[in-house]
């Protein structure tokens, strides 16, 4: 958790700090001025530290001690004489104090203020869930969540990534967060005894931080004998919530899609597939992703007939990974467009071209790979993979007669 010092007036203060916790810092000190808190900067081991830019709450000595103690110091500006003081005392890293979260966020992480958007969020107050599912044999599901989940939080949506898998969940470790207390199943218990709220989310909620744009995490269950924590119905109810909270739900499943009910006896037993099929079953857009080799094709095309049977419905989009000709031979893209055309009657697939050695650096450094390989080719394809199907698109002049929709789908 990020550790923050303040020293601000007190209607700020107020304000600021219920942001700050809000989204998942840890205040660790409330300073009445500059001296104040440059003598604690250190022993208070702050990461960061949000000031007021008049004379009473920055000096030339903060800034010492903000670099002593390697603490990044961020003044809001309420004046144009506060903004001249803090270049007079040769800080930098200013802010309006009007400023909304995003723009404050990306400050403290460093980053330039975020861009406009045309539209934020549907307009109707219904978030999107879009779940990610993909057969047996580590397709990518979980590299491609994450990563969807970054890009459309990059373009200014709220949003939360759930890992839902109730065999393999690997959210946590692939981000670099604790998983002791798994979120998305603590959210199952509260939504069973009808008591999750937007306050419970955020609370058992971790935050990934990014300058590009953050989101909300719910981990995974660590250990895969706590699956009947998960139970469909509780599953549901989980997401439905998170629609009133974030514009968009990314949801990692399983691969598995068996019916419990045909191998027990007990028809009121828990269900350990019930959570992938319930999540896939609420959600509006299917992302089916598949290995683009020989083995990976293979198992893709016998369990996409299975998921389209599951859902009996056309909102899936494929997505076929570590596309390279090292495994499928020369034009491998085409060869993989066409043996899905020709086997499975899939038209269009998205193809994300192999990038291990990016892909190693974000799993390396439990980033996203907006974070840590930006220009990776993966990257790039899963962004506009994101921007064409899955946002909302801008409003633009159209012939008569046709009608514009919300959110591009392919469909296969």
């Amino acid at each position: 958790m990020p550790r923050i010092a303040l020293a601000l007036p007190l209607e700020t203060e107020d304000r600021v700090a219920v942001e700050l916790v809000r989204h998942g810092y840890e205040i660790v000190a409330r300073c009445s001025g500059s001296d104040d808190l440059a003598s604690v900067l250190g022993s208070a081991l702050a990461e960061y530290a949000l000031v007021s830019a008049s004379p009473r709450y920055l000096n030339e000595r903060l800034l010492v001690e903000s670099d002593a103690s390697g603490t990044r110091l961020v003044a809001l500006i309420g004046s144009d004489a506060e903004r001249r003081h803090a270049a007079s005392v040769g800080l930098h890293e200013v802010l309006d104090s009007a400023a909304g979260w995003p723009e404050l966020e990306n400050a403290l992480l460093g980053a330039p203020v975020a861009r406009p958007l045309a539209r934020r969020g549907p307009s109707n107050g219904r978030g999107e869930v879009i779940a990610v599912w993909g057969p047996a044999g580590s397709p990518g599901r979980t590299t491609l969540a994450i990563n969807v989940a970054a890009e459309i939080a990059a373009a200014g949506y709220t949003v939360a990534l759930a890992d839902v898998d109730t065999h393999s969940g690997s959210i946590a470790p692939a981000l670099g967060l604790l998983d002791e207390a798994p979120g998305f199943a603590a959210a199952c218990r509260l939504a069973g005894a009808d008591s999750l709220t937007h306050s419970e989310l955020e609370r058992i909620g971790q935050r990934y931080l990014s300058s590009g744009g953050s989101f909300w995490v719910l981990t995974g269950i660590g250990r895969p004998n706590r699956w009947p924590e998960l139970s469909g119905d509780r599953v549901v109810a989980t997401l439905r919530e998170c629609r009133s909270w974030v514009d968009f739900t990314i949801v990692d499943t399983g691969s598995s899609l068996e019916n419990d009910e045909e191998i027990s006896s007990d028809l009121f037993a828990p269900r350990r597939n019930a959570a992938t099929i319930s999540a896939l079953r609420e959600a509006d857009e299917v992302i089916a992703v598949g290995s683009a080799d020989p083995v990976g094709l293979s198992r893709f095309l016998r369990a996409h007939a299975d998921l389209v049977e599951t859902l009996e419905t056309e909102r899936v989009t494929v997505v076929m990974n570590k596309i390279r000709a090292s495994a499928i031979g020369l034009n491998p893209a085409g060869q993989v467009a066409q043996t899905l055309q020709r086997f499975g009657g899939i038209a269009s697939p998205v193809l994300v071209p192999h990038d291990q050695s990016s892909l190693d650096a974000a799993i390396l450094d439990g980033k996203t790979l907006l974070d840590s390989a930006p220009k990776s080719a993966a990257r790039v394809a899963i962004r506009q993979f994101v921007e064409s199907c899955l946002l909302p698109q801008p409003d633009v002049a159209k012939p008569r007669g046709s009608r514009r929709r919300f959110g591009s789908r392919r469909s296969a």
